[in-house]
């Protein structure tokens, strides 16, 4: 049977006058046409095509005989293994699968991958709720991770998702720091055993989910330093007790001197449970404290500061501007507050420069009204 020798694939003529054409592919196996042509033109017309598809990396193993097509995978038949592999904290875990149920599987679960098209996410995008502009951006940020890993098992050729920008989203709430006079009127209206609560949060910048696993152990209050080691999350209803939210959350932070006499007085009159012992316990003294039942001490005494918009995670971002007003550098911020890379604490160093800025203005009256 004579043979045409090419650069990709190869056509034979058979004894019937009719020709087969084949190639070695990607996988290394020798794939034959699924059927033989009349001419040797209609062979090379199949062979082009598949040499094109080859190259796009459109391509899959044609069919061998007696094999059933193999059903096209879908996102929701990829995305359940796709979240069983990673490594995630608890919360990011649940928050996946939240966006995943509710956002993402609605409209993708029976599509197959290799057609989610951009068009298709665009279409999507612009179908998700615009008064959430965070809650949109994380849905379509978490699209984009699941396809991108796609890419890499060789499950399609590209990620479609392509639109600029939308995996960002802007702050909803611009955050306006306590004053150092509100912070006072805001502790001295607390509970006693949540006043240290508070001022460690403001003025050592620490999560709550930190200052609700401080165990005594973690204190040196010889040398002012908090030891934050561990962090207490809550999902699926379930305490978790893990590491702080991301790689660099554990560290040591130096506290102001100042706060170490509360702290031991603190440490005689409310806890209990020796060097384990929770510095901010539920009421049993040993269960962790639910954010719930501090805070409806903490919205009364924002009543009294009259600062109705202040969150308690907004004392940690009153203790950040705090340090870098003194100088700190954004190298020391970052260590400070536990932060992995540098954008969040440059938002703080930002925000210290503003406070510098009123400053200036408050001297400038001054020297004009020396002038007058």
């Amino acid at each position: 049977m004579p043979r045409t020798r090419r650069g990709f694939g190869q056509i034979v003529r058979l004894p019937s006058k009719r020709y087969r054409a084949r190639y070695t592919g990607p996988d290394g196996h020798r794939h034959n046409a699924p059927h033989t042509f009349e001419t040797t033109l209609d062979a090379e017309a199949w062979l082009t095509d598949e040499r094109r598809r080859v190259g796009s990396e459109e391509w899959t193993p044609p069919l061998r005989r007696g094999e059933r097509p193999r059903k096209a995978l879908t996102l929701g038949q990829y995305v359940p293994p796709w979240l069983a592999h990673r490594d995630l904290k608890p919360r990011t875990r649940e928050h996946y699968a939240s966006l995943l149920d509710r956002q993402i599987l609605p409209a993708f679960a029976e599509t197959p991958l290799k057609a989610i098209t951009p068009a298709r996410v665009r279409e999507w995008h612009a179908g998700l709720d615009p008064g959430r502009p965070t809650l949109r951006a994380h849905a379509y940020g978490l699209l984009r991770t699941v396809l991108q890993t796609a890419v890499h098992d060789g499950e399609i050729p590209a990620n479609p998702c392509h639109i600029r920008g939308a995996g960002a989203s802007p702050r909803v709430k611009q955050i306006r720091p306590a004053t150092i006079g509100e912070l006072e009127a805001l502790v001295a209206a607390m509970p006693v055993k949540y006043r240290p609560m508070v001022l460690l949060a403001a003025w050592c910048a620490l999560r709550f989910g930190e200052l609700t696993e401080l165990r005594r152990k973690d204190l040196d209050l010889t040398n002012a330093v908090i030891h934050v080691r561990r962090a207490v999350v809550r999902a699926d209803g379930e305490v978790v007790i893990g590491t702080p939210k991301s790689g660099a959350g554990i560290r040591d932070v130096a506290m102001p001197r100042p706060l170490v006499p509360m702290l031991r007085e603190h440490l005689r009159a409310n806890i209990t449970g020796g060097r384990e012992g929770l510095l901010f316990p539920a009421a049993d003294g040993t269960s962790h404290l639910a954010p719930a039942t501090l805070y409806r001490s903490f919205y009364k005494a924002r009543e009294a500061t009259e600062r109705r918009d202040l969150r308690f995670h907004d004392l940690r971002h009153t203790g950040a501007v705090l340090a870098a007003s003194t100088g700190a550098t954004l190298a020391e911020l970052m260590v400070r507050l536990g932060h992995a890379t540098p954008a969040a604490a440059m938002r703080y160093q930002h925000a210290a420069r503003g406070r510098d800025a009123e400053i200036a203005d408050a001297l400038g009256r001054l020297m004009e009204g020396g002038k007058a």
